[in-house]
């Protein structure tokens, strides 16, 4: 591994266990003291993660920087770590379903249900971009709509620790990767009608990566979500759940690939066609939604 991996390794390590860390700090608070309050707090927390975070500081302007296509000032920085504090916040009110503290609105839900409707089950490939929690929140709050996630194994033990906490159920529909029956467990969710979800801008150290031109620079991204996109053998679509302020939120969804239409002999041409179209959709909601982006390392450090 070079030192440029190395560095990334320890940075995204470093930032799940901050991410962890502020995700059970605002637990605590939102069930504590209740969301008007807790929004309150929010720009604290914020304030304190910009100035004792000096590398994570330095990461995220010189991503608004390439995003916003302009120099990041001091409160663009401000607001982007705010917006994730925010999401985080939120998560714990949508876990509990409590829907009507949000105004929601869904785009591009027609092609999905197409889908749907020819073959029980589809994959949705996101990002570090937004809240895919709303996804998951919303599905659980609506009939027909089931969604589980696949992440990798540490991550989803850390996770479904704090999920539970909020909301004993949570962490049901949370399938960790990385064990013989991963798959299994994914295909059975399929053929269950579950709509299957994986993020796919970062992965672990050892993992194969492509690179790609984003936001100006090449970055690498995991090929892994799209290998296992092919071998589940589904329809696929980038999604997010983009924050727009207050108690607002935005799905997205736009179909990438159906790989249950490609033969074996096309597999390899269709898993770099749909990462290609991945990145290029992750780029266009970055430049739309630039302040959702919650990658708080140098994500072009592995490249140069």
């Amino acid at each position: 591994m070079s030192s440029g991996e190395q560095a990334t390794s320890g940075w995204r390590h470093q930032q799940e266990r901050s991410n962890l860390a502020i995700l059970r700090l605002m637990v605590w608070i939102s069930l504590t003291l209740g969301r008007r309050i807790g929004r309150l707090v929010l720009y604290g927390i914020a304030l304190y993660f910009l100035f004792f975070s000096p590398q994570a500081r330095r990461a995220s302007r010189a991503y608004l920087g390439r995003a916003l296509g302009r120099w990041a000032e001091w409160s663009d920085g401000y607001r982007h770590v705010l917006s994730f504090a925010s999401t985080i916040h939120d998560r714990v009110y949508l876990l509990n379903g409590r829907f009507d503290l949000f105004d929601i609105e869904v785009h591009g839900a027609e092609a999905l249900h197409a889908a749907l409707a020819r073959q029980p089950g589809a994959l949705l490939i996101g990002a570090h971009l937004g809240s895919f929690e709303v996804l998951r929140a919303v599905g659980r709050g609506r009939a027909g709509l089931k969604v589980a996630m696949l992440m990798y194994e540490d991550n989803a033990r850390k996770i479904n620790t704090t999920l539970e906490a909020i909301n004993p159920a949570a962490g049901e529909d949370i399938i960790a990767l990385g064990r013989l029956e991963s798959m299994l467990e994914a295909r059975d969710k399929l053929d269950s009608g579950y709509l299957v979800g994986l993020l796919a801008d970062r992965g672990l150290a050892d993992e194969a990566t492509r690179e790609h031109a984003f936001l100006g620079q090449p970055a690498s991204f995991p090929i892994g979500p799209f290998r296992i996109a092919a071998m589940l053998r589904r329809p696929v679509f980038f999604m997010t759940g983009l924050y727009l302020g207050g108690n607002r939120y935005r799905i997205h969804f736009e179909p990438l690939a159906d790989f249950s239409r490609v033969e074996s002999g096309a597999r390899n041409a269709a898993i770099v066609q749909a990462q290609a179209q991945y990145v290029a959709r992750l780029e266009h909601y970055c430049r739309l939604a630039p302040y959702n982006w919650f990658n708080f390392f140098d994500f072009w450090q592995k490249v140069r």
